[in-house]
């Protein structure tokens, strides 16, 4: 994913003319890594440095040309630098000028969520490819490596390659074939059209809009006057304890009670029952809803712990530190399961598909969403220590 720049313009992200470039500080003081450094430097510092790696990634990803793996790098980078700048700018939103950051905020969500999907889609189909071919007992009897099967005209390579496994008797059932087909087939094209818009954001007056806005972040951030006032190892910390009961009280309302099994038939059972009509939302999205709004607010704590480390530049708390990268690892686990399930279950409403691919789908779908219980079982245990550890 390249954009080009019109001939007479600026780049996104570059300074107007006259100014330094992105990333230099001096147009003001260096934070203090002492005692009396105040909330604003430690939090502009972070800032600083997370802008300054943004605006580093968008030039990579300019720099990359026709070479796809780099270019992904980069946008993996992009989106990266993105949430910690949207993370931090929410949870220490008192110390900045919010008139300014709200709006950078939002953009940075939309610009990292509409990154993501191109990446989701590859990961997804991966994922049900993978269990695919476990739960079908695949692997052995599958063509060497290099074999090549070929698509006769108006067949596509997924279709050649069911047909194939069928023919053979390669390990694949039929309907799991089928089913590898038709999942390939929506996600490759759910993936294009999520490549296409990316393509279009990057081009957008919008995305050049946040770059610009970035930039001013690389070198002078908008900060609420009292933020200079406030003593960093008081203030920082206030307001990381109130990310902190936000993310508690929203723990509170997980069932974790029934999710202390690593696969939970009563909870696989309510997550599979059909829905009162067609047009209602399924009772697994219903159910999944408030663990993807706790993974949120796990992400927002880790970042607000990042800038805590940054104040002493080590890891104030190591342990907790890595105890909320598992949860969140975990959680991430949880929606990559979640969205796999969905994908499953959305290909089986495919019209006029075999009951054998339909059956395939089926038997996915539940792999699926043990897979869920799973993660929320890991989830669970991590909690329990992350409240230990947490005063």
């Amino acid at each position: 994913m390249t954009t080009k720049t019109p001939a007479g313009t600026r780049a996104p992200g570059s300074p107007p003319p006259g100014t330094s470039a992105p990333g230099a500080r001096a147009s003001g003081p260096p934070a203090r890594r002492a005692a009396d450094a105040t909330a604003g430097e430690v939090l502009a510092g972070y800032l600083h440095a997370q802008a300054t790696e943004f605006l580093r990634s968008l030039r990579s990803h300019g720099e990359s040309g026709a070479d796809a793996e780099d270019a992904t790098e980069a946008a993996r980078l992009l989106r990266r630098s993105a949430r910690r700048l949207s993370g931090a700018l929410h949870v220490y939103r008192p110390l900045t000028d919010t008139a300014w950051t709200d709006q950078l905020r939002s953009e940075l969500v939309w610009l990292s969520e509409t990154l993501a999907l191109e990446h989701a889609y590859a990961a997804r189909l991966a994922r049900l490819r993978g269990a695919l071919h476990r739960l079908s007992g695949a692997g052995a009897a599958e063509a060497e490596p290099g074999t090549a099967v070929v698509a006769p005209r108006g067949e596509s390579g997924a279709a050649a390659r069911a047909r194939a496994a069928e023919g053979t008797g390669g390990g694949l059932t039929v309907g799991a074939a089928r089913a590898g087909a038709l999942l390939e087939r929506r996600l490759t094209l759910a993936r294009t059209r999520a490549h296409s818009a990316a393509l279009q954001a990057l081009g957008s007056s919008r995305f050049h809009a946040v770059a610009d806005n970035v930039a001013v972040l690389a070198s002078e951030v908008p900060l609420d006057p009292a933020a200079h006032d406030l003593l960093a190892r008081e203030a920082l910390s206030h307001f990381v304890d109130q990310a902190h009961r936000r993310l508690a009280d929203a723990v509170e309302g997980l069932p974790l009670s029934v999710a202390g099994h690593p696969y939970n038939a009563e909870a696989l059972a309510h997550g599979l029952a059909a829905t009162p009509t067609a047009d209602a939302p399924p009772a697994e999205g219903r159910q999944d809803a408030p663990w993807h709004q706790v993974r949120r607010l796990v992400r927002l704590r880790r970042y607000g712990q990042e800038v805590l480390d940054e104040q002493e530049q080590v890891e104030v708390e190591p342990t907790l530190s890595v105890r909320l990268l598992g949860a969140s690892q975990a959680l991430d686990r949880h929606r990559d399961a979640a969205e796999a399930a969905a994908a499953a279950a959305a290909a089986a409403r495919t019209p006029r598909i075999a009951p054998a691919t339909a059956y395939a789908l089926g038997v996915l779908h539940a792999d699926q969403r043990h897979d869920v219980e799973a993660a929320r079982f890991a989830f669970g245990r991590l909690w329990q220590r992350l409240v230990v550890t947490t005063p």
